[in-house]
């Protein structure tokens, strides 16, 4: 519904006939699309002060366009014959130059050629009160600071005034204002000229006669009306109604059927809030879904299979996820929420599907050409069946498709060897094999420069100085698979996705060994990812990418 402000209620203004003294006050602080601003309602509190002096005040905290048109039709009624007026708005003005509008608390950001709804023409507001010249007074409470531009002629604030005859206008910001109004405004019998020029806070323009005595005496106090009982028990139904649907028509609602309830406070906060929040209505449709941990796991899985990082794969959808998943709608064609609808979840599955099919035929075209080049190099090596050719393969391929077969025909050769040696060479050779380390071997070189395990010598204490240089970055590469939390399943399934290859990790046991490590290796050798015989999450996610069923 559109509230047509200054067209329909200003009119009844206009077109009454005047009697006693009324007051309208209107402040707005809680704007739901526009932003706060701070103590704009503040100006509110000064109605009791002008009641007391004996005005028919409306006043209204935060009044949405509908409630501010109520409140301007109930102000028509009670300035049927009034001697004085007083108008104070305060909040947020919008102008063009020439006209100024005051804006409802639900007001929308507005545009010149489409700006009825929620706003209040303050050049009808001043027309209106002409009809008591030389006794009416508006004041508008505005932040100079608020200059937001709405359109190319639409700025935020008061533009210039064409104030009618007899009509006072005061301006400072909201909390001045208020204080103005609370104090200065309502001394009785005052010389209001005096108090205005006194008080540099407030700016006057308009009608300012010399000495100007606004207020008269302090009137005799009315016998109080009995006042009109709210049913609370209606009011709190409704209220944990609108807590319950938590929707921002809920809150709506509660706020037109008791624009001055227990809970005001509370359904404008909520409203706001409601209204503030980007792509609500997209994560309480993705919340509906009740995915599970392991659900969300996949779709982590799936995003970074298709090179959207997820800063983890752990089934909480934290800011990584989310910008990952805002990454895949904008690359897909669908509003960047960061929010998952089945259709999406669907979408990426299939994508994530094609994908890890891709990926594993180029895996086998590498691994074919790997074998190739693996077999050729043992036909020249290790196929002729000594020791420097089992050797020359296993340093160019220690993991190679004939790394076992190289390394059993070099342990029969060392026995062997070990069998035909004499004594003393031999038990120097047991002493080096016992301790294993750089210096054992050297010795062992040292001793017997000579000597028949020579070869294996120097074998094993260059594969120990590889291991030692190498040794931070496999440290690194251990963290790194510490840091997945593998459990005995996730281990298993490692395993036999391993073993389905062929490439021979030894039991499937959930427990990594050595022929474990040496099939990883393989693993990452044939898919071009960093060799290293330790998962990563990038090698977890290739190799699960087959094996978890995906999400449905």
């Amino acid at each position: 519904m559109r509230h047509f402000i200054s067209a329909t209620a200003i009119a009844m203004l206009a077109s009454a006939s005047w009697a006693e003294d009324a007051a309208l006050v209107l402040g707005i602080e809680r704007y739901e699309e526009l932003g706060r601003l701070v103590r704009g309602a503040e100006p509110v509190d000064a109605a009791s002060s002008l009641e007391e002096m004996g005005f028919d005040v409306v006043a209204i905290p935060n009044p949405r366009a509908s409630a501010m048109a109520d409140a301007l039709a109930e102000f028509a009624e009670n300035v049927q014959g009034a001697d004085r007026l007083v108008v104070i708005l305060s909040g947020r003005f919008v102008t063009d130059g020439g006209r100024t509008w005051f804006m409802a608390a639900n007001a929308e950001e507005p545009s010149l050629l489409s700006m009825q709804d929620g706003l209040l023409s303050v050049d009808s507001v001043m027309h209106a009160m002409s009809g008591s010249a030389g006794e009416a007074i508006l004041l508008l409470g505005v932040d100079s600071g608020e200059d937001a531009v709405f359109d190319a002629w639409l700025t935020e604030g008061i533009g210039a005034l064409d104030i009618p005859q007899g009509v006072t206008v005061l301006r400072g910001l909201p909390r001045d204002i208020a204080d103005f109004a609370q104090v200065e405004l309502v001394e009785p019998e005052a010389d209001l000229t005096r108090l205005i020029a006194a008080n540099r806070r407030i700016s006057a323009s308009g009608y300012l006669p010399r000495a100007f005595a606004f207020m008269g005496p302090v009137p005799e106090q009315p016998v109080d009306e009995p006042t009109v009982e709210v049913d609370p028990a209606a009011e709190q139904a409704l209220w944990e109604g609108a807590l319950a649907l938590d929707t921002a028509e809920a809150f709506r609602n509660y706020l037109t059927r008791y624009p001055n309830g227990e809970f005001i406070a509370q359904a404008e906060e909520k409203l706001a809030a409601i209204l503030s929040e980007p792509n609500r209505a997209d994560r309480l449709a993705e919340e509906a879904l009740q995915l599970t941990r392991d659900e969300r796991r996949d779709i982590q899985r799936n995003l970074s299979l298709l090179d959207y990082n997820t800063r983890g794969i752990d089934g909480i959808f934290g800011p990584g996820t989310r910008g990952a998943i805002t990454n895949w709608q904008q690359v897909n064609g669908y509003s960047q929420t960061s929010y998952l609808t089945t259709e999406q979840i669907n979408q990426l599955d299939a994508q994530a599907a094609r994908r890890a099919a891709e990926l594993e035929a180029e895996a086998e075209r590498l691994a074919a050409e790997r074998a190739r080049l693996d077999r050729a190099f043992w036909e020249e090596t290790g196929a002729r069946g000594d020791e420097p050719g089992y050797r020359a393969y296993l340093e160019r391929y220690p993991d190679g498709l004939f790394a076992e077969t190289a390394t059993e025909a070099l342990d029969a050769i060392e026995e062997e060897k070990r069998r035909a040696a004499e004594a003393e060479d031999r038990a120097a050779w047991d002493v080096a094999r016992e301790a294993d380390t750089q210096s054992s071997y050297a010795d062992y070189l040292t001793a017997f420069p000579s000597g028949v395990f020579k070869a294996e010598a120097e074998a094993r204490l260059a594969e120990l100085q590889r291991e030692s240089s190498s040794a931070g970055a496999e440290q690194q590469a251990r963290a790194a698979e510490e840091a997945l939390n593998l459990n005995v399943l996730t281990a298993r399934l490692v395993e036999a996705k391993l073993d389905s290859l062929d490439l021979n990790p030894g039991a499937v046991d959930g427990r990594f060994d050595d022929d474990t490590r040496r099939a990883i290796r393989r693993y990452q050798g044939n898919r071009d990812l960093p060799v290293s015989g330790y998962l990563d999450e990038g090698t977890l996610v290739r190799l699960l990418a087959d094996t978890i069923g995906s999400l449905r």
